[in-house]
C-alpha cells in the first residue's frame, strides 16, 4: 500500500505543517498611503528593532506623532531613535520610504510594493536588495537580486537601502536540531528526503537498482504523479 507524498500531506494539514503564526510580531507591511505623503512627507521615529520568528530580516517598529504604528523590514544601518520619512518629498536616504518615481537611478532599494498601497511584496529577505535602473513615464524599471528586470508603477513605494542581517547565511547551524527549529518556525518539514532515495511505494521517483531522477511530467498530471520537473520549458544540456 502506498503512502501520501509530502505535498499531499501538507495539503491535508496537521501540526507538522501548521505555521506558528501566533509567534509573529505582527503584519510587517507599510501603512496605507496617507494624504500628506502624496505631496510632502511624514516623519516617523524608530522605536524598536525586533526579531520576527521565521523571518530572516529584523523588523523595525516605527511610529509618528499621531500614534500611527508601522512594522517594516529594517534596512541595514537603521538604528533605534532614528527619524525616517515616508512620502514623495523625502530624501533618498537609508531607511526612508519613497515612491519609486522619486528614487534616483542606481539607488539600492528593498521591500518594494507590487501594486501601490499593497504594503510591500518584493526583496524582503536578509541581505537582499534591488537596483533602480531607469524611469520611463510613470513606469520604473528595477533589477532584482537574481538579475531579472521588472517594471513597476512609479507610485509603488520602496525602502532606500538593502535589507539588514545579510550575514545570517554565514552563521553555522552546527547541529541538525538548529536546522529543525529554523524550518519549524517557517512551517516547513525537516529533514526533506529525496524522492529517488525512497521506495517505489512512497514516491514516483523511488525504486530501481541505480539512482535516477524523474522524468518531466505534464502540468495537468494528477496529484501523486505531479512531482519533479513539472512542464519544463526545456530539458537536457543546453546547446551552445
Amino acid at each position: 500500500m502506498g503512502k501520501r507524498l509530502l505535498v499531499q500531506r501538507r495539503g491535508r494539514g496537521g501540526s507538522v505543517f501548521r505555521s506558528p503564526s501566533w509567534k509573529r510580531v505582527g503584519d510587517v507591511r507599510y501603512h496605507p498611503i496617507l494624504e500628506e505623503e502624496l505631496n510632502s512627507c511624514v516623519e516617523f521615529l524608530v522605536k524598536d528593532i525586533v526579531h520576527d520568528p521565521g523571518r530572516s530580516a529584523p523588523v523595525a517598529v516605527v511610529t509618528n506623532s499621531k500614534g500611527l504604528k508601522t512594522l517594516m523590514v529594517a534596512p541595514e544601518g537603521l538604528f533605534v531613535g532614528q527619524k525616517v520619512y515616508f512620502g514623495a518629498q523625502a530624501s533618498p536616504n537609508v531607511g526612508n520610504v519613497l515612491p519609486l518615481k522619486n528614487i534616483p537611478e542606481g539607488t539600492l532599494v528593498c521591500n518594494i510594493e507590487g501594486l501601490p498601497g499593497d504594503g510591500g511584496r518584493y526583496v524582503r529577505s536578509a541581505g537582499s536588495y534591488a537596483t533602480v535602473v531607469s524611469h520611463s513615464g510613470d513606469s520604473v524599471i528595477v533589477q532584482f537580486p537574481s538579475g531579472m528586470v521588472k517594471s513597476f508603477s512609479g507610485s509603488c513605494r520602496a525602502t532606500v537601502g538593502l535589507v539588514a542581517a545579510g550575514g545570517i547565511v554565514e552563521k553555522p547551524l552546527l547541529k541538525a536540531g538548529a536546522s529543525y527549529h529554523k524550518y519549524r518556525s517557517k512551517s516547513v518539514k525537516y529533514p526533506r528526503v529525496r524522492g529517488k532515495a525512497m521506495s517505489p511505494y512512497a514516491h514516483p521517483h523511488g525504486g530501481g537498482s541505480h539512482p535516477k531522477g524523474g522524468r518531466p511530467v505534464s502540468r495537468t498530471a494528477p496529484p501523486g504523479q505531479k512531482v519533479g520537473m513539472i512542464a519544463p520549458k526545456r530539458t537536457g544540456r543546453k546547446k551552445k
